[in-house]
């Protein structure tokens, strides 16, 4: 399917961690360059996190450092490792290609609160 499939968002304490996944079609996966994005209530979406097919992998400052973006072509699965976690954090996430022409899904939510 074209459309990705978010997964493993939850509530987690600052300072926590969480590991997103994102399921696709093997054509879109070993075709395109993939992202995660989120959206925070009443923000805008925003790319956090990259990984490009000639350049690696790319990520927004606000995450630098505390999260790594990766990707299992045997699974068609995108992962984020998101460490560190902050209340800023808190959104919802999404996977798409990297220039984010993919039908969007559900997304997942992650909620950062004691």
């Amino acid at each position: 399917q074209a459309q990705p499939v978010e997964s493993g968002g939850g509530l987690v304490q600052p300072g926590g961690s969480l590991r997103l996944s994102c399921e696709v079609s093997e054509r879109v996966f070993t075709t395109y360059s993939m992202a995660w994005y989120r959206q925070a209530p009443g923000k805008e979406r925003e790319r956090v996190a990259g990984i490009l097919s000639d350049t690696g992998t790319k990520y927004a400052d606000s995450v630098e450092g505390r999260f790594i973006i990766s990707r299992d072509y045997a699974k068609n699965t995108l992962f984020l490792q998101m460490n560190d976690l902050k209340r800023r954090d808190t959104a919802v996430y999404y996977c798409n290609s990297f220039a984010g022409f993919l039908p969007w899904g559900q997304g997942t939510e992650v909620t950062v609160s004691s």
